[in-house]
C-alpha cells in the first residue's frame, strides 16, 4: 500500500501546506497552500435555527471516529475530488496514529454524513465533509465545533474561504496572520478523541 509518509504530512501541515491529488484515480497529487487562508474562528461559529431544531429533536445520532475510513470514502463520492485512493490510504494510516479524525452522522443505524480533518496541537484542519441526507453536513460541522470547544483548540482551518462555508462563519485572514495562529497552536497539546476510541465515541449535547 502506496501512502504519503505520515512525517511529511504532519511537516506539511504544521507549515502551512496541504496534499491535493489530481483526481480521484489519479497517482499523483501537489502540495498547496493559499495567501488568503479560510479559518472559522471558534467564537464565532454558528449554524441556522433548522440545525439547531434537528438537533433538539434528536432525528440524528452522531459519533467521533467510529467510521473514519467510511466517511472519508462517502466523501470521495463525487464526481470531481481531490480525494484519490492515496489520499484516502494516507489519511486513514494517519487516523490510526491519532492525528486524523472524524465525525459521523447517523440515522437508523445509516451513516448519512460526516467529516473528517487532522488534529496538530490546538489546531484542526478540516478536510471534507458529506451528507446523504436532509443537513446532515451541517449537523457534522456542528459537533465537531462542540468538540473543539470542549477540548480547548484555537485554531479551526478551512484552508480556502467559500460561500457555503461563509454561512458557519468562516473567514478570511493573510497567510503571516494565518502562521502566527498556526505556530502557537501547533506548540500546544490537545486531544480531538480524549477516549482515544475508535469505535461508538458518541457525542453529546
Amino acid at each position: 500500500m502506496e501512502i504519503i509518509p505520515p512525517e511529511d504530512l504532519l511537516y506539511g501541515y504544521s507549515h502551512g501546506f496541504f496534499p491535493m491529488a489530481d483526481s480521484r484515480h489519479g497517482s499523483g497529487f501537489a502540495w498547496y497552500t493559499a495567501k488568503m487562508r479560510g479559518v472559522i474562528p471558534l467564537d464565532e461559529f454558528h449554524v441556522s435555527k433548522n440545525i439547531h431544531r434537528l438537533i433538539r429533536q434528536n432525528k440524528y445520532q452522531v459519533t467521533i471516529d467510529a467510521a473514519f475510513r467510511d466517511v472519508i470514502l462517502a466523501c470521495a463520492e463525487r464526481e470531481s475530488t481531490w480525494i484519490s485512493d492515496l489520499i484516502i490510504d494516507s489519511y486513514i494510516y494517519l487516523h490510526r496514529l491519532r492525528f486524523a479524525h472524524s465525525v459521523e452522522v447517523w440515522e437508523n443505524d445509516e451513516l448519512v454524513g460526516g467529516l473528517y480533518g487532522v488534529s496538530l496541537g490546538s489546531a484542526f484542519f478540516g478536510e471534507s465533509m458529506f451528507k446523504r441526507a436532509k443537513e446532515a453536513d451541517k449537523v457534522a460541522l456542528y459537533y465537531c465545533h462542540q468538540q473543539l470547544l470542549r477540548q480547548k483548540y484555537t485554531l479551526w482551518d478551512t484552508q480556502f474561504y467559500t460561500p457555503h462555508l461563509a454561512q458557519f462563519g468562516c473567514k478570511e485572514i493573510p497567510d503571516e496572520k494565518y502562521m502566527t495562529l498556526l505556530n502557537k497552536a501547533t506548540s500546544e497539546t490537545r486531544f480531538f478523541n480524549p477516549s482515544g476510541s475508535d469505535s461508538n465515541s458518541e457525542l453529546s449535547q
